[in-house]
């Protein structure tokens, strides 16, 4: 069994409680148990309103006591949470009529007075202790934060998340959630001075399963491990004139870093959004210009130490498609037999064979609207500010114009979409003679419809292991996007084992 972890953070008023919360709810997530434990008046109530506030991001959303009502539940934008009292409980059988005997599962939960049901608590928690320090003033409290279980690991990241903070001066920050993505990062705002930064918490990813041929997923795609393939492509785009956010502080072993703010400038505008042509023109050229010359597959990271970028290899694109074959089919009833599954296999690795023999170049994999920012203080191709590259990787140059034209997040009509690949092959054609539209047009179609088969089963993984259902509502566009790449000649081939076996999305 795990051993507590336990420190203690000094509290001198109501902001610092808030800077507290702030940062634990960096770390937290769907199932955790967060048990506030002192005296009456001890600050209990406060940190839970901080906690709930800061995951709201509405600094004036009413966070009641629930002494009366025992639990009051929130559906908040991050996750759902609940906040319970205990103060009047009797018994921890008591738990089951107020729904928190079991916990409720995909929930974080918030739990003042839990010496009242000790047997009822988790083995995995974190509970803070809060006790008045007079000496200091009024308001000053002091936290001592505990680890239990599982849990005894998100303590000390926290530690070490205050000593960073601290240690890069940013200690006293006001503190803004950030939306996060699909992975295991998540973000801040840090505002001080009048000037704002960001805040990545970015651990070691966990090993998967390791079932493709040994390796986990991530490892099989070549996914980061950690932070240090973002700081290592960060200066790569920096040094060759693009717009990747300068890094202000890091500690790359723990995984935690403070950056440039790029700001809020979408490329996208309306309701539902919408592509402004401007910017993807210029999203479009900055890829051509990234693409034009010969680029390293090993950069700097630190003094002695250099970063190889992984190849994107036939294997790990087919270990991507299969995502559609173990998720997305069984969500739709589809269940083709062994000898065709074996069959789309060798279809596609025939046709990954074509894109594989090409001139390959940075990947940067997720180069689309929710990781673009628009920076118009700048010019020409610097206006494209890029923020999300860590799993970049040496692949065929029109998998990135796919992930920006074929945005899988907003609908991108088709007469636009063609406009702006008739624009990327006259950008490249300008620079190098030896460019070959055909042959691009070609592998444009085949990742295409690689990626966004991966998507199919990539979106409805997300809803059935992870619980994110939000993103099943993407798949129609998935859809339409896979339809309109299987037209080309090159995947006649493949489009009649789709047209057989794989069903449309759910609208």
């Amino acid at each position: 069994m795990t051993n507590p972890f336990a420190f203690t953070v000094a509290l001198a008023n109501e902001t610092a409680t808030a800077d507290l919360m702030a940062d634990l709810a960096l770390l937290v997530g769907a199932g955790d148990v967060i048990t506030l434990s002192g005296d009456l008046g001890a600050g209990k109530t406060a940190a839970a309103r901080a906690l709930i506030r800061y995951l709201a991001d509405d600094a004036e959303i009413e966070v009641p006591s629930p002494t009366f009502t025992l639990a009051q539940s929130y559906d908040l934008a991050a996750l759902p949470l609940i906040h319970a009292d205990l103060y009047r409980i009797n018994d921890a059988s008591e738990l089951e009529e107020i729904g928190l005997s079991p916990l409720p599962e995909g929930a974080v939960a918030l739990i003042e007075w839990p010496e009242r049901a000790p047997s009822a608590l988790p083995p995995d928690r974190i509970d803070i202790a809060l006790s008045h320090r007079p000496a200091l003033g009024s308001t000053a409290r002091a936290a001592e934060i505990t680890g239990y279980g599982k849990a005894a690991a998100q303590v000390g990241r926290l530690e070490a998340l205050r000593q960073f903070l601290t240690g890069a001066g940013f200690i006293d920050a006001k503190r803004q959630r950030m939306a996060g993505d699909a992975s295991t990062r998540s973000y801040a705002r840090l505002y001080r001075d009048g000037l704002s930064v960001i805040l990545m918490n970015s651990p070691k990813r966990p090993d998967g399963p390791a079932i493709y041929d040994g390796k986990s997923y991530s490892a099989a795609v070549h996914l980061a491990e950690d932070v240090k393939p973002f700081v290592a492509i960060d200066n790569g785009l920096r040094e060759r004139g693009l717009s990747a956010p300068a890094i202000h502080h890091a500690d790359l072993e723990a995984g935690f870093l403070i950056t440039e703010d790029f700001g809020r400038e979408s490329f996208v505008e309306g309701a539902p959004p919408r592509p402004i042509a401007e910017r993807y023109e210029a999203a479009t050229e900055t890829l051509a210009l990234l693409h034009r010359d010969p680029l390293p597959n090993v950069l700097p990271l630190a003094p002695q130490i250099t970063y190889s970028i992984p190849n994107f290899d036939i294997d790990a694109m087919l270990v991507e498609i299969s995502l559609m074959l173990e998720w997305y089919l069984p969500d739709r009833g589809a269940t083709p037999p062994d000898d065709a599954r074996n069959d789309l296999i060798r279809q596609w690795r025939d046709l990954l064979g074509k894109t594989d023999s090409l001139p390959k170049t940075w990947v940067l994999r997720d180069f689309h609207s929710p990781n673009l920012i628009w920076l118009a203080e700048r010019s020409g191709t610097s206006r494209v500010g890029i923020i999300d590259f860590q799993d970049a990787v040496l692949g065929p140059a029109a998998y990135d114009l796919v992930s920006l034209l074929q945005d899988a997040r907003i609908d991108v009509p088709e007469q636009l979409e063609l406009a702006l690949l008739t624009r990327y092959i006259k950008a490249r054609l300008a620079s190098d003679n030896t460019f070959e539209p055909a042959a691009f047009a070609e592998s444009y179609a085949i990742m295409s419809a690689q990626r966004n088969t991966r998507l199919l089963g990539t979106f409805a993984r997300l809803n059935r292991r992870d619980g994110k259902p939000q993103y099943l509502r993407h798949q129609p566009r998935i859809w339409t996007y896979l339809k309109r790449s299987l037209a080309h000649p090159v995947l006649g081939g493949i489009r009649g084992w789709y047209e057989t076996h794989v069903p449309p999305p759910q609208s």
